[in-house]
């Protein structure tokens, strides 16, 4: 691997954003709370899918050409935007209709719809591409091979795939979930309020 590459530091910065809270890592919380243990996973790992989408774009050059081109990261900032105010929506709706959705007993998720839940949640997030395109920019020099890039990418992919699964296991957990069943329509309503907060940043951030 090239000197040039510091893998730590690369790794540190990854973990701060994807660790920190955001809509990816509330939303998996979420889901494993209300839906168990197996939705939850699902959510992580199309969370972890499109993480890995814009780390590879971002290692292709991908994220340089979208920021030279801004109707490109102004249609994502708008459609993720959008997708945030609708789980906003829908959210604060089931705090006010506590009996509209109990997930365990009706399974209205399917694994499938919550892996296409994650998935949509980080690749319509335009701070993704921003964070992606910073790290390599900053953490990876031009001329570094391709082998390279591909350790970078496998490194920083694991460390996520980690991260969102402990999210998921830690929250689906009989004790969580006993907690999460007395204060649902709190959690619903400080997550409506959350991914609204979220909607609103995006549509109002400098994002070149």
């Amino acid at each position: 691997m090239s000197l040039a590459v510091n893998l730590p530091i690369i790794l540190s910065a990854a973990f701060i954003a994807t660790a920190s809270p955001g809509p990816a890592t509330l939303g998996i919380a979420s889901m494993s709370m209300g839906a168990g243990r197996g939705r939850g996973v699902a959510m992580a790992l199309g969370v972890v899918t499109s993480s890995l989408t814009w780390s590879a774009a971002a290692a292709l050059g991908l994220g340089a050409v979208m920021l030279a081109n801004a109707w490109i990261l102004e249609t994502i900032r708008y459609v993720g935007a959008g997708y945030l105010l609708y789980l906003a929506v829908k959210l604060a709706w089931r705090a006010l209709h506590p009996q509209a959705l109990t997930f365990r007993s009706t399974g209205v998720v399917t694994s499938g719809e919550a892996y296409r839940k994650g998935l949509l949640l980080h690749l319509t997030n335009p701070k993704a591409v921003l964070f992606f395109g910073a790290l390599y920019s900053v953490g990876v020099p031009p001329d570094a091979p391709a082998a390279t890039l591909l350790v970078v990418i496998i490194a920083v992919g694991l460390q996520s795939t980690l991260i969102f699964l402990a999210y998921a296991l830690l929250f689906s957990s009989a004790t969580v979930a006993r907690s999460f069943a007395r204060v649902r329509r709190l959690f619903d309503g400080l997550l409506a309020v959350a991914f609204g907060y979220a909607s609103f940043k995006i549509l109002t951030a400098h994002l070149r």
